[in-house]
This record gives structure tokens, sequence and C-alpha cells, in this order.
């Protein structure tokens, strides 16, 4: 698609996009949200070393989102919802696993198992489904939380004013937090991602150095229940009355995640 018309696609749902080539980007093709004079844009770069195309498959302009494939030589086929969710426009890789071919089936992709299957019991209005609260869920960004009201946890182990946070993004800060069970890995600005105790224990012993790299230990996938309010600088705060069940979306489960540096 030639860039003029991939711009007016990203125009008809009021935002801006800039499409470049570069020698060096991590992937063929990487996605983030960028900020110049007049505010956030869509950058788009793809690298020069193969024949990548950039497609529009579908777009809502009343919901500021659309759909965006990415095509290379080497016959990979990612996807991308790319829209505005409260305050700022985003990104987010879809799993390739799912068949997605417009906007509402990229959202509906996004959401945990659970959040499907919950939506579908009670019967949730297809009208409501990809509203920030109704009766299955409230999300917040990519956070989706589901009521839990007759969750029984042991009150001394409910830990106070803690951060939700995928990778290096910025933290969701939450009031009372409850964890249970989970794999302990070690985090710090370097390794955002984490390092298992094995692996924590190699790296330190091939980098001495690293011991002094401000690490925090953390769980991984760990069953997470939320209570009070939830705030977040991109987001309006919610407030839960209830213990909530946390759920991610499933941007992590897609191949094409490594091509997105936006991380909200």
């Amino acid at each position: 698609m030639e860039v003029s018309v991939l711009q007016r696609h990203f125009s008809r749902i009021g935002a801006r996009a800039r499409f470049t080539w570069q020698d060096r980007v991590r992937n063929s093709v990487t996605l983030d949200i960028a900020h110049d004079q007049l505010g956030e844009i869509f950058d788009i770069r793809a690298s020069q070393q193969q024949r990548v195309e950039v497609d529009v498959l579908h777009l809502e302009p009343r919901q500021r989102h659309l759909l965006l494939m990415t095509h290379t030589e080497t016959g990979a086929k990612h996807k991308f919802l790319c829209g505005h969710d409260e305050r700022h426009w985003f990104v987010a890789a879809v799993p390739e696993n799912r068949p997605v071919s417009t906007v509402q089936t990229a959202m509906e992709a996004l959401k945990p198992t659970e959040v499907v299957l919950r939506q579908t019991r009670l019967k949730v209005r297809r009208k409501n489904w990809n509203r920030r609260r109704n009766e299955a869920f409230i999300r917040q960004g990519e956070w989706f939380f589901v009521p839990e009201p007759g969750l029984i946890l042991n009150t001394n182990l409910v830990l106070s004013h803690e951060p939700l946070r995928r990778g290096g993004g910025k933290p969701h800060m939450v009031e009372f937090l409850y964890r249970s069970g989970g794999e302990v890995v070690y985090i710090c600005p370097r390794k955002p991602n984490g390092l298992t105790q094995t692996q924590f224990n190699t790296f330190v012993s091939r980098n001495p150095a690293a011991k002094n790299w401000n690490w925090t230990s953390m769980s991984r996938n760990p069953s997470v229940y939320v209570k009070g309010r939830i705030r977040h600088a991109d987001h309006a705060t919610i407030v839960l009355h209830d213990w909530h069940r946390v759920l991610m979306n499933t941007e992590s489960q897609s191949a094409a995640m490594s091509h997105v540096v936006f991380l909200d």
C-alpha cells in the first residue's frame, strides 16, 4: 500500500501516521506511538533489507480503530489493532492463532479466554462487548478485572499500593492486591521481563557487576486478585468494591508483539 493511502486510512480514525524505511530495525517492521510537535503519531518503520507490505484490512471511524497487517517476503504475516483508548493512541499485536479480519474480531481475539467465556455465559449484549465496563468484566488498558465476590483469602497476605506491570511499561497502581502461586523472577530496568532463579544465578555468575543492578523479586504468572482504586496516568481511575481476578490481554501470546515498541 502506498504511504499516502496508508496515511489517509489513519486520518479516517483521526490519527496521523508516518512510514519510513531504515537500514537497521529490530524486526522487518516496527510499530510505535511517537511524539512530535503536533502530538502523538503512529510511527511505522520497515527494514530496507527485505520487501514489506503494510495494509489496512478494516477500520471503524466511529470507534477510532483500524486493523493493520504486515506481510514480508518470507511469508510472515502479522496483524495489529491500532486505535484510541480513553486518552491516548495505542497499538496491540493480535495473536496469530486467532482468525481475525475486522476490528471487532481483533478486539475479541485480544480478550483472555476466561473473559470471552464469561461474557457468553452471562449473555452480555454484543453492543456492550467492548465497553470498558459490562456484566462480565471491567477493563483498564490491557488488564481485565473479573468479579470474584465469594473469594476467601488470608487478609494478612494482602499487599497495598502494588504495581501491575507488563514488561517495562508504566505500572497500573493497585490499592489492595493478593497474589497466589506463580514463579519467582528477578527484575531490573535492564531485564524488565525478568529472570528465573536459575537464570539469575547463571547471569550474575557470568556478570558479577550485575549484582548491583537494583534487582526486585516478583511473581510471574501468579493468580492475582485486586480491590480498591486502580490508577494509571493514561487511564481513568477505577474503583473495585469487591475482589476481582486480574487477567491480561492476549497480546503476549502473539509473535508480532516483538514488533511493537509501545508499552502502556
